[in-house]
């Protein structure tokens, strides 16, 4: 069997480097999966600030071999993204590695793999990786040595853009404002504000939302506290829903300091409830990729709740309903016992689910060859494998979709990006598509397929691709409807069985084509290709965002 190269390639390793126990420790880069290492059993040393958003990891506890092993390690708490030693220990194979989201990276389903490894800490190991390079602690003073703080970086274990939207209505009045801005203000100092950690900005809610200051005007504790000091009380009704839609669309911009690949949040606060429709907001700040929390403060009086529009306006305007992104507090008296939980969650990126990644901002639509030579059990494993690969995708209204063409002479919709918007009922119908049998016209297919089902979404916000699936040759041409689907801004990868002649597969792909086209002489090879596809999508979707 022969798959294209991808970017999952082995990394090179560098020499040992000894710890202070004396135990030899072999640097490896962010990437090195378990299948790189030679060695049953191996102490490795990662190296710091790997990208955690980049990594692929199948399984929990036991990783499948073409796990990154950092990744893997800071999955299972072995290490943080301080990088640190690891041993890894070498396994048998195994079936259904499970997908568990741990400490920031959300591991992904396998249905089985030849091998696979396991992760443990090493003690008494004194060494620190930084970036590739390796340097061994100092000799112990008796004293315990104080970590250098670099304030003008600051925290960066908590990159985030941050809006903290206040209340600045009449519900709260001058005394609980300032009161409020106080405790906002031990939020950004407890967050470590600076050049490479969290960005903050403000935004005043009242009759008429105030963007106060934005990311970009400030990038030390000091500065903030002192503009955070000096906002003035706005009064007016609490039009929350009205603030929050318009820091949502206006706030998070490039040019007003928001950073690629960096969580948004917004922090929502409540003295009372809103007078005006939330819900409505939520959705728009979920559909621009942003967290939003609310911390609601103290309970609505009777005046305030003849003109709540809806009781549960917080479980529809946070991120996920889940309680993670709703926070209390009784008064804002004596409320310092609540700014480091806050802060907490905050910087728990791994919980920020409504960010915009591979996994929930890309529309996957599959071109099913349904000729009548790929027979009924073969197509079944095909089934198998788009099955496997859609498992890897947050499938929801407002996350990633999937839409399925089955395609002979003729093509036949199985469903569209908009029939489905959760990964059961996605799966499902997967399940339930039936074998058509026929001929081959795979550039007819194409141009259906670009025109029928992608044509609805294409000035939406996800990124588009398609998977063509084949086992032969075509009787049409391919390269014209292919060059048509990539100008209309789909990224299309080719993937060949059996008889597929490779000259075609490349003709369909996208550019780099050897990194968008696969190949396996059997059906049960596409399983293998699993991982490289995902893995292929959401290289091209962080490309597309540089």
């Amino acid at each position: 069997m022969w798959v294209a190269p991808l970017l999952l390639g082995a990394f090179l390793l560098s020499g040992p480097v000894r710890g202070s126990d004396g135990s030899a420790s072999t640097a490896i880069t962010c990437f090195t999966r378990g299948l790189d290492l030679r060695k049953e059993t191996e102490d490795v040393l990662c190296p710091a600030n790997c990208p955690l958003w980049q990594f692929y990891v199948f399984g929990d506890e036991v990783y499948a071999s073409l796990s990154s092993v950092c990744g893997a390690a800071i999955h299972r708490g072995v290490i943080t993204n301080a990088g640190g030693a690891v041993r890894v220990q070498t396994l048998p194979g195994q079936e259904s590695y499970p997908a568990v989201n741990a400490n920031g990276i959300q591991s992904q389903v396998l249905t089985r793999w030849a091998s696979s490894f396991s992760v443990t800490r090493i003690k008494n190991t004194a060494l620190e990786a930084v970036g590739r390079s390796v340097s061994t602690a100092r000799p112990s003073t008796g004293k315990r040595p104080k970590k250098p703080l670099d304030k003008k970086a600051g925290n960066k274990d908590c990159k985030a853009d941050i809006a903290f939207l206040i209340d600045g209505s009449y519900n709260i009045g001058q005394r609980r404002f300032n009161l409020q801005k106080n405790f906002v203000g031990k939020v950004a100092v407890m967050l470590g504000i600076g050049t490479e950690g969290p960005h903050v900005g403000v935004v005043q809610a009242s009759e008429h939302p105030k963007i106060e200051f934005y990311l970009k005007n400030f990038t030390a504790a000091k500065e903030v506290l002192f503009a955070i000091k000096e906002l003035g009380f706005r009064g007016g009704n609490s039009n929350t829903g009205k603030a929050l839609k318009h820091t949502a669309q206006k706030f998070f911009s490039l040019e007003n300091g928001a950073r690629k690949g960096i969580p948004k949040i917004i922090v929502v606060f409540l003295d009372g409830w809103p007078s005006d429709d939330i819900e409505e907001a939520g959705i728009v700040a979920r559909e621009f990729g942003v967290n939003v929390f609310i911390v609601s403060v103290a309970k609505p009086t009777t005046e305030e709740l003849g003109m709540v529009q809806d009781i549960g306006f917080v479980d529809k305007a946070v991120c996920r309903n889940n309680g993670f992104f709703s926070y209390q507090m009784p008064t804002w008296f004596g409320t310092t016992k609540y700014v480091k939980p806050l802060v907490q969650k905050l910087c728990s990126h791994e919980q920020m689910l409504c960010s915009k990644t591979c996994y929930n901002s890309v529309n996957i639509g599959f071109l099913i060859d349904g000729s009548s030579s790929v027979g009924d059990s073969n197509f079944r494993l095909v089934l198998e494998f788009i099955s496997n690969v859609a498992k890897a995708f947050e499938i929801s209204d407002i996350g990633s979709k999937i839409a399925a063409v089955q395609f002979t002479y003729d093509q036949r919709t199985e469903f569209s990006f908009t029939d489905y918007t959760t990964k059961e009922k996605v799966l499902s119908a997967i399940r339930n598509i039936r074998y058509m049998s026929g001929g081959t016209a795979t550039g007819d297919a194409i141009s259906f397929t670009t025109r029928n089902v992608f044509g609805p979404v294409k000035d939406g916000p996800n990124k588009n691709f398609l998977i063509v699936l084949t086992d032969g040759q075509s009787y049409d041409d391919v390269r014209g409807p292919a060059a048509a689907a990539q100008k209309a801004g789909i990224t299309v990868f080719s993937v060949g069985v059996a008889w597929a002649p490779l000259d075609d597969l490349k003709d369909m792909a996208s550019e780099p084509r050897e990194s968008h086209t696969f190949f396996t002489r059997e059906f049960t090879g596409l399983e293998q290709m699993i991982p490289d596809i995902i893995r292929g999508i959401c290289k091209d979707f962080l490309d597309s965002k540089q």
